[in-house]
């Protein structure tokens, strides 16, 4: 399962070294992966905590935190060579799990990018959304567990955790 956020929180994952750690968004993502078994653990604080990811690899479409959260299009445009990259390099992606509309719109854009399949059916973001592709991937939509959704209810913790646990009965593992 491939995860594709926004970018690293600039008190989170810049400050510590690992995507969605030491930063309030990880509290609900980490419990999310975990009671779905893809982390060992339901917390990340940070780099030597003892998480490790179980069939699960996190990115994001920008390397550095945007400005009040909304990159421009020449943000993205320059941090796409390493969301390719890393594309190129995980063979194994049956399931992509989009944080936000951002990491939707990128992952797709990478995706045309590399010449992949196109979606079966034109793909539409939105929380527990999901769009099949030629090739036996899964895109599923998620909100972003940002204290932006998560305060106001956009995005509950059982609506975050039925994501995973769908991404989990998709690899039946």
């Amino acid at each position: 399962m491939l995860l594709v956020g926004l970018a690293p929180a600039a008190h989170g994952g810049n400050r510590t070294g690992r995507m969605f750690t030491g930063d309030q968004s990880s509290t609900w993502l980490f419990e999310a992966l975990h009671a779905a078994g893809f982390a060992s653990q339901p917390t990340s604080e940070h780099r030597d905590d003892g998480l490790t990811l179980r069939d699960a690899y996190i990115t994001a479409a920008l390397r550095c935190a945007p400005p009040a959260n909304k990159p421009a299009p020449d943000e993205l445009a320059r941090c796409q060579p390493y969301l390719l990259a890393e594309l190129k390099l995980l063979r194994r992606v049956r399931i992509v799990i989009a944080l936000g509309k951002i990491g939707w719109d990128n992952y797709l854009r990478a995706r045309r990018e590399l010449a992949l399949p196109p979606p079966l059916e034109r793909p539409v973001f939105g929380h527990g959304t999901s769009a099949k592709f030629e090739d036996g991937i899964t895109l599923l939509g998620c909100y972003h567990p940002s204290q932006q959704n998560t305060f106001t209810g956009k995005l509950t913790k059982p609506m975050l955790r039925s994501v995973f646990v769908k991404a989990r009965t998709l690899l039946g593992r």
